[in-house]
């Protein structure tokens, strides 16, 4: 199996097959990364986004970072792009104070969950989109701080300080939306295998088609 910059080199050099190879490794990653963050419409309209902004400029990869954290890159614009268009004010979006509930996001049921898995994914969504996103970067793509950094744009000393401020978050809001004691405590004493499992029952949603 070939990995990603020998494929993303045979892609830059013609190889139509080498790119749906390429962007067919991460489609899932990538639809899990909007899932949680935008309503279905949306999140499939980001998927195409971020894979025709890359064939656009294929050549604009160099290698400097891994080119999971490239494309994660790219989503991550493209996601800020997204919640600045639905602002009267998009130069005043404060992405380290705004939750997605404030951005017009709209999220259904969607999975069928446990009770813990549930309630995580509630608290993600009511803390901060940029403390949401390092998390979730964190738990669910299993990415260290110098990679969620450069996904980000961001000094990986800031990544650490919002991956411990987010935690914080993330704590506080599970404590006021839990809906019993018993499920507060089984999430907070097993939060990383909660996230992981929330992971595994994140596929695409049925019905989307990879470019």
């Amino acid at each position: 199996m070939k990995d990603d910059l020998q494929l993303h080199d045979a892609w830059r050099s013609g190889d139509r097959r080498a790119g749906a190879e390429l962007f067919d490794r991460y489609y899932e990653p990538l639809a899990r990364f909007f899932r949680n963050k935008v309503e279905e419409s949306a999140g499939d309209d980001l998927l195409q986004s971020v894979f025709l902004a890359c064939a656009e400029a294929r050549d604009g990869f160099r290698g400097q970072s891994s080119f999971r954290a490239y494309l994660f890159g790219v989503a991550h614009n493209q996601l800020y792009k997204l919640y600045r268009s639905r602002k009267r004010s998009p130069e005043l979006v404060d992405f380290e104070s705004v939750c997605t509930g404030e951005l017009g996001v709209s999220h259904g049921a969607g999975l069928q969950l446990r009770e813990e898995q549930r309630l995580l994914l509630r608290a993600l969504r009511h803390i901060p989109v940029e403390y949401q996103e390092v998390l979730e970067l964190h738990y669910w793509e299993q990415m260290e701080t110098a990679e969620i950094a450069q996904v980000m744009g961001s000094p990986p000393g800031t990544v650490k300080s919002r991956l411990r401020r987010g935690r914080q978050l993330l704590e506080e809001q599970l404590r006021t939306l839990a809906p019993t004691r018993e499920v507060l405590e089984s999430t907070l004493g097993g939060l990383e295998r909660w996230a992981v499992s929330v992971r595994e029952r994140m596929p695409p949603r049925e019905g989307n088609e990879r470019p």
